[in-house]
């Protein structure tokens, strides 16, 4: 065999490709790929298995296999065709961006056309890029993802009961069936805790250090609103300001307006400490937070007392179910917790996670739904 056994496989079959091609076969992009593999396990050493891969993979007509042959012998053997080789047929490379649309019909048939269509998808591209790095167009396309995701919540078990297949005797329905088979409790009816969501409380800290992700964050805060009921929303600056009425609007775009121009401390100085102490004096700890997930979204940047910060949490972990602490910055290679505000607050939280792009709050709505 003539060819480099230094050239790579991938780049041997896209070549006998095109030369099969030229030769009027039809060779799709799946075939070339399965041929790239076949090389792969069998190796260039031995031209037998080279050969056989080749027709296992890109000959799929038995009327083919003599055109095959000498396209084969004229690749590999460098032995002259005795009427000529056609020219390879280029192949035409499309880029298309995957936007969910596709123009071909369900079910449609592969073509066979050499054409390697190559699709990428922005909501791909923008899954784990980092909200401060987004343009205007990105940072749009990304609220418009944002609206999708949907936090169910912990379930926990309810007081109420409803019919199930298993559980407690349910005696009113099943002397209820009893009268349609004369008095005899032929079908025996059941009930059981039904499921009820835990209510979810989110705190979003808007203070000037959180400025690059603040904005993002607060799409999310929206669409947890919006999604259902029992979850509650607050900023913290230098002063706590509850957003619950007004980001729980249908429309993403007045929601956030009208919460905008609620928060007279936008992109200020915060006071993490203060803030909660605020919150667990008038909500919190009177009935808001208790057996509810709390979350804080917050780079703990705080220039309050730090000691008040961890008072006022570990006073909120006595009636909280769980606390989850979502950091901008834990993303940040080499970044430790060492903001005073931050040291303060880990040792009374249960979950400390990221929260500096979609792929990250798509990973905070799994956590908020876990029982």
């Amino acid at each position: 065999m003539t060819a480099e056994t230094t050239t790579g496989a991938d780049e041997l079959a896209v070549g006998f490709a095109r030369t099969l091609r030229g030769c009027g076969l039809s060779v799709p992009t799946s075939s070339v790929i399965n041929f790239a593999q076949a090389l792969g396990a069998v190796g260039l050493t031995s031209r037998d298995h080279v050969y056989w891969a080749a027709r296992a993979t890109l000959v799929r007509r038995p009327e083919d296999h003599g055109v095959f042959d000498r396209a084969f012998q004229v690749f590999w053997d460098g032995t002259p065709p005795a009427g000529g080789v056609a020219e390879p047929e280029p192949v035409t490379i499309t880029l298309a961006v995957d936007d969910g649309d596709d123009d071909e019909p369900a079910g449609a048939p592969p073509r066979d056309d050499p054409t390697i269509e190559l699709r990428f998808s922005a909501a791909e591209v923008l899954r784990d890029k980092d909200f401060q790095a987004y343009d205007d167009a990105e940072l749009a396309e990304a609220h418009r993802l944002m609206a999708r995701l949907r936090v169910t919540g912990s379930p926990r078990r309810s007081l109420r009961l409803r019919a199930a297949p298993r559980g407690r005797p349910d005696l009113r329905r099943t002397l209820r069936a009893a009268m349609q088979t004369d008095g005899e409790a032929v079908y025996r009816r059941y009930r059981a805790p039904a499921a009820k969501y835990r209510r979810i409380v989110l705190l979003l800290d808007v203070s000037g250090s959180m400025e690059p992700y603040a904005r993002s964050l607060l799409r999310f805060v929206q669409a947890a609103v919006a999604g259902r009921r029992q979850v509650e929303a607050f900023a913290l600056g230098t002063r706590l300001t509850r957003l619950t009425r007004e980001l729980g609007s249908r429309d993403p775009d007045r929601a956030v307006r009208q919460a905008a121009a609620r928060v007279l401390d936008w992109s200020g100085g915060t006071r993490l400490g203060d803030g909660l102490a605020h919150f667990n004096d008038e909500w919190g700890v009177r009935g808001m937070a208790r057996g509810a997930v709390v979350v804080i979204l917050s780079d703990g940047w705080d220039r309050g007392d730090p000691t008040v910060l961890g008072e006022q949490l570990e006073r909120l972990s006595r009636v909280a179910y769980r606390i989850v602490w979502v950091n901008p910055l834990k993303v940040t290679p080499g970044y430790a917790p060492l903001a005073r505000g931050m040291a303060a607050a880990l040792p009374h939280v249960d979950r400390f996670v990221e929260g500096h792009s979609l792929a990250a709050l798509e990973h905070l709505a799994v956590i908020l739904d876990e029982p």
